[in-house]
């Protein structure tokens, strides 16, 4: 199977609108205006060199590249790039895609030749969109996500169960699919901190630490294990969220209850449009300077917009008084239908 990640895809995108920015510092975030609250959505490789990264304040970046082109993120541009680069992945023959977002894929198919196979999904990609891809190989899904890594900028890399700890096994626990910086912290707590040792690890050693299904998984990532089949079924969100930074930070309880019943009312739409009950609600706070934190609660299947308000605010009263808020966000979970119950629709959580 392989892993297709199209490089460096948003300042892509705008390089390909713009010729004139090639090999220069592109930077896409907010409104394309460093002196407003924003982050960087994503980076060209020259602005990169200098250590600008997706989600940095845009202020920063601007800072660390004087001379960079920042531009306003245009999501209808990029999701048109993204069809047509998923419309050229479905064209190849006996693939099955399993689309996981703007800029990556999956794609499965049985041949003797896979590296030859991810050229030619390279070329078919370029000549389609105009675009450069980056292709992992792998007899896991895990393992080619991770050989993607190495593939880039442009280039093909397979990763197998034979050289799995050859490649990977000094490396980071932090460098796996699914190991962020508090996972690698909390597996430090165990001595481990390579990808070799969390493969040697005795799965229920971790039980204590990450629970009966997270620790068994953990120490089968690190062993690059899992699941070996690519699966085509239509994504179905498991929520919807919308979020919001102020150019002025909240110091009022009745700006934070307008701000709350705004992001309510559009996310509510978006989930009447989708026909599914909410189940859940998590509100995210960001404090000033940058500190963030969320709050959660579990409600009964409803649409009610009056209960989902109330649930709203009852995690506002959680939210620390007489500090500014640069940011809020509201998510409400929905009831999964049946056949995603059962585990044959893939999912995806929000924050």
């Amino acid at each position: 199977m392989l892993h297709v990640d199209l490089d460096q895809f948003i300042a892509a995108v705008e390089v390909l609108r713009r010729p004139e920015l090639a090999g220069k510092p592109v930077i896409v975030g907010g409104r394309g205006d460093p002196t407003e609250r924003a982050v960087v959505s994503t980076a060209s490789y020259e602005a990169r060199a200098f250590g600008v990264g997706s989600g940095m304040p845009l202020r920063i970046a601007a800072r660390k590249v004087p001379e960079a082109v920042i531009l306003p993120v245009d999501s209808e541009a990029y999701l048109a790039a993204s069809d047509t680069v998923m419309a050229a992945l479905r064209a190849q023959p006996e693939a099955t895609v399993q689309v996981l977002g703007w800029d990556e894929a999956f794609v499965g198919v049985t041949t003797d030749e896979p590296e030859t196979y991810a050229r030619r999904v390279q070329q078919a990609v370029l000549d389609a969109s105009q675009l450069h891809c980056s292709v992992g190989v792998g007899d896991t899904l895990v393992r080619a996500k991770v050989a993607t890594g190495f593939a880039k900028p442009a280039g093909v890399f397979r990763l197998t169960k034979e050289n799995w700890l050859e490649v990977m096994g000094s490396r980071p626990t932090i460098d796996l699919w699914g190991v962020g910086p508090k996972v690698s912290r909390r597996l430090a707590t165990l001595n481990i901190t390579t990808v070799a040792e969390l493969a040697a690890s005795n799965p229920g050693d971790l039980v204590p630490e990450f629970g009966p299904k997270m620790g068994p998984w953990y120490a089968q990532l690190g062993r690059g294990d899992g699941e070996r089949v690519v699966d085509d079924t239509p994504w179905v969100a498991r929520g919807h969220s919308r979020e919001t930074t102020y150019q002025q930070d909240l110091t009022e309880p009745a700006q934070v209850d307008d701000a709350v019943r705004e992001l309510v009312a559009h996310v509510l739409e978006d989930v009447i449009a989708e026909g599914r009950p909410v189940i859940g609600l998590t509100l995210k706070v960001r404090y000033a300077p940058f500190f963030t934190k969320t709050y959660a609660k579990r409600i009964h299947e409803t649409f009610d917009r009056d209960l989902v308000l109330a649930g709203a605010f009852d995690l506002v009263a959680k939210i620390e008084p007489d500090r500014p808020i640069r940011l809020l966000g509201f998510r409400a979970e929905m009831s999964m239908p049946e056949e995603a119950r059962k585990g044959h629709t893939p999912t995806r959580s929000g924050w």
